[in-house]
């Protein structure tokens, strides 16, 4: 039996979640699929709405890798997902720790953002259950290539968006974060520890009456089973309040969560939605 069809038989999958709408689109996408859905929910990130889309739900501290193991060997759980972010500062408020992530503190404190991912998961291997990619049931909630808009980028403005997207597959060879901000092909903002929203309303604050654009991207290498690149209402939300116009995302390796309600919405406020890839911003 292969690996894929050994996960598609699998009556449930366990979700590790993080913030924002994913983990709640992944569950009821899972549910869809015929899953039994169990929950970890990190205090103080997870939405409490997820409860009531799940079979099982159980709040977790993010340092508590021993009681996220004992949780899904209860249920028998040998698939499972990561979906949602995790602010990077709270890895720095954990207070205690337990004996299982004591062990590989010392690892993970000299290791970059994708590799510490790749560590926790290898901790769940170890124990039995295989971290998926968290779009296994959302596949069609990755950003297709080219506008996805009614307003198509003028040259300029196609430009900023192609070299947003070239800036940041070098900047994310650093691990620096996944965004940055430009206007006129001058760079505004780096995302760093503050997250996609706060970077863009940090870098729109330096453009006067300039066409912003927003360029999220997958960093090179990067483990495409967890912490993609992803936008939503909210991210139109916020450009709309800061006067931004063009949002540009890396096509098939970034999220759109609701995407027709995303397009509506970016619509609604004359803004250009564009997939992009390496090839596409080379031209």
């Amino acid at each position: 039996m292969s690996e894929h069809s050994t996960l598609e038989t699998a009556p449930r999958i366990g979700l590790i979640a993080g913030n924002g709408r994913f983990p709640l689109l992944f569950a009821k996408a899972a549910k869809a699929a015929g899953k039994e859905v169990i929950a970890l929910a990190i205090k103080g990130e997870t939405p409490p709405e997820l409860e009531s889309e799940v079979a099982h739900f159980y709040w977790v501290e993010v340092g508590r890798l021993g009681k996220m193991l004992k949780l899904f060997k209860k249920h028998d759980v040998h698939f499972a997902a990561m979906a949602g972010g995790v602010k990077k500062e709270r890895f720095f408020q954990v207070q205690p720790i337990d004996y299982t992530t004591m062990r590989l503190l010392a690892k993970l404190l000299l290791k970059r953002d994708d590799e510490l991912l790749r560590t926790i998961a290898g901790v769940f291997a170890q124990n039995g259950i295989e971290i998926v990619p968290s779009t296994v049931y959302l596949t069609e909630a990755l950003a297709p290539l080219g506008v996805m808009t009614r307003r198509k980028p003028t040259k300029e403005q196609l430009a900023d968006l192609k070299y947003g997207f070239r800036l940041a597959k070098e900047l994310g060879r650093f691990d620096i974060g996944q965004a940055v901000v430009v206007c006129r092909g001058i760079v505004l903002a780096i995302e760093a520890i503050e997250g996609t929203d706060n970077c863009l309303k940090r870098g729109a604050s330096y453009a006067q009456n300039g066409d912003v654009a927003l360029v999220k991207i997958c960093k090179p290498g990067q483990d495409t089973r967890f912490d993609l690149p992803a936008v939503g209402l909210n991210t139109i939300k916020n450009m709309a309040e800061c006067g931004a116009t063009l949002l540009g995302i890396e096509a098939g390796r970034s999220l759109m969560l609701d995407p027709d309600e995303l397009i509506k919405a970016a619509d609604s406020h004359n803004m250009v939605v564009m997939g992009l890839n390496d090839e596409l911003a080379k031209e």
